[in-house]
This record gives C-alpha cells, sequence and structure tokens, in this order.
C-alpha cells in the first residue's frame, strides 16, 4: 500500500487541475496515491480525469459528489482514505518535484504515535515563501501554538495521520456550503503535535474565484457554519481570553446574520459573547454593506 494520499477536492476548476497532475507525474517518489473528489462539477472535469486515468501514469481515484463545499469534500476524502498520511492540493496548487519524496522520507525518519502528521511551508509560483518559515529551535509544535506563541504567518501545508483526520468530521448545513477547516486541526491540536518540516510542500496561486479571495461573501452565505466554528474556537483550553474575545466577536455577526435568535443561551462564553456584543453588531453592518457594494 502507498503511504501518502494526495487529496484534491475541486469544483468547475478543469481549467487549472492540470497545472496538480503535471507536477504529481513529474514526482520522484511515486509513493502516493490522487484521491480527486469532484464536488458536483459541471464543467468537464470528470472527462478531464478519465482520460489522465486512461494513461496509467500516477495511481488515480475519482469520486463525484453533489456539491457540499470544501469541508463536505474534505469529510469524504477522509472517509475514503486508507493511507497512514494524508495533506490535501487544492485545484489551484501544485506540488514542487521532490515533495512526496520529502514527505515520505522525513516521516519514515521521524514519525510516531506521538504527533498526529508533519507540517511544511507554502510558496508563491515565483519562489518566495508565504508568511515565515517555521521556527528552527522547534522540532514540534501545535499548530495553535505555531501561529499565536511562536509568530508564524502565512497558510501551510499540513500532512496529517490518516486515522485522525477520520476524526472530528465536519457538520453541513442546510443551503450553506462553507465550515472552517481549522476546526478539524484545532481539535487534534489537544491531544497531539506536528513535526516541523521547513520544505516548500506546495505552490499556491490564488485564484479570483477562490475562497480566500471571497471571504466576506462566505461570511454572508454560510453564518451557520461561521458561527459553529467560532463556538469551537471558544472552548480552546490553549486560547486566552483576547482569542476568545475576537472568536466571541465573530461569533455574534455570524448569529446575527443567520438570525439565530438563541446564540447566547448556545454559547460557550456567554459573558465573553455579551461584552462582544456591540462588536459583533458592528462588524455584522461592514460585512452588509461590503458585500452589497461587491454585487
Amino acid at each position: 500500500m502507498k503511504t501518502l494520499t494526495v487529496f484534491t477536492p475541486s469544483y468547475n476548476r478543469a481549467y487549472c487541475l492540470h497545472h496538480c497532475y503535471e507536477s504529481l507525474k513529474r514526482q520522484s517518489s511515486q509513493d502516493f496515491t490522487w484521491l480527486i473528489i469532484d464536488d458536483g462539477s459541471t464543467d468537464t472535469t470528470k472527462q478531464l480525469v478519465a482520460s489522465w486515468m486512461n494513461e496509467k501514469v500516477i495511481d488515480i481515484k475519482y469520486m463525484w459528489q453533489e456539491n457540499q463545499g470544501m469541508h463536505g469534500a474534505h469529510n469524504t476524502a477522509y472517509a475514503h482514505i486508507e493511507t497512514e498520511l494524508n495533506v490535501c492540493i487544492d485545484s489551484d496548487d501544485f506540488m514542487p518535484d521532490d515533495a512526496v519524496e520529502k514527505i515520505v522520507r522525513f516521516w519514515k525518519q521521524h514519525g510516531n504515535e506521538k504527533v498526529c502528521g508533519l507540517v511544511g511551508l507554502d510558496a508563491f509560483t515565483d519562489g518566495r515563501i508565504i508568511g515565515s518559515e517555521l521556527p528552527k529551535q522547534q522540532q514540534t509544535s501545535t499548530l495553535f501554538d505555531l501561529y499565536h506563541r511562536h509568530g508564524v504567518s502565512g497558510d501551510k501545508k499540513l500532512v496529517y495521520r490518516t486515522e485522525l483526520t477520520k476524526k472530528y468530521p465536519y457538520p453541513l448545513f442546510e443551503e450553506e456550503r462553507y465550515v472552517g477547516l481549522a476546526y478539524k486541526y484545532f481539535m487534534l491540536d489537544q491531544s497531539y503535535e506536528l513535526l516541523l518540516l521547513n520544505e516548500v510542500l506546495c505552490v499556491v496561486e490564488y485564484l479570483p474565484d477562490g475562497s480566500s479571495n471571497n471571504m466576506l461573501s462566505q461570511y454572508k452565505k454560510n453564518p451557520k457554519g461561521f458561527a459553529f466554528y467560532r463556538k469551537a474556537l471558544m472552548t480552546l483550553p490553549q486560547a486566552g481570553v483576547s482569542f476568545k474575545f475576537r472568536q466571541a466577536i465573530h461569533y455574534v455577526s455570524s448569529s446575527l446574520l443567520s438570525k439565530n435568535r438563541h446564540f447566547l443561551k448556545e454559547s460557550p462564553a456567554k459573558g465573553l459573547t455579551v461584552l462582544a456584543w456591540p462588536f459583533g453588531f458592528l462588524l455584522t453592518r461592514y460585512i452588509k454593506r461590503k458585500t452589497s457594494l461587491q454585487a
């Protein structure tokens, strides 16, 4: 059996998915399976992937589902992955030619059951590291501590043990398509740390139709998913009061957007939520104003 599954959620990305495919064909190690979760595409993704499967250059598995959003595609991937490790490479991203080799070699040298996986670097197409490198004095860390104690910034590439990513499935909310993916990662943080690998594992291109460039619109369209995510972050034992207060502000805003009259009763931190109410109200007005201008 392969060591690693590279999984790619994709929605109407036939126009750019070939970049990921070409990079996987060039990998110096073929110790991986490429799992494509087609999240309800209506373009030529299915036919394109079928042609690649017929080439039989790399091991490809393809699954189509009704559109559920990125988190729903992750749920499906985790339910079907059988390899020891997995990594998500988005449909508009690709891997350096030696990324799989670096992941597998590093894991075989340092991996153990006390960690949940490893974290590496993302880079832009011109080679610049996104954000900062990982702390060189650390061998392991939780994801939360990397960002909130060690000063790490920017997107990073996460490689997880598959048996653990099957835990904490993302909830699906009717007519919504977004829940913060970090929910699962922060839940795993409470029991495990990640190995740190200061190597580029993914090359990222932020396309105009990507979720990163449409976050305020996501807030407005998916308030229940955002409220769930913020409630979860408010319960993190490793987080300080200021962090939880920021989450409470966003929780109030998402609850107002979803017209949830019971949000205070449902809050895991009622005192912070009361204090956050005026700020959440102002954030809601800001989101509505900005999204109306974008429409």
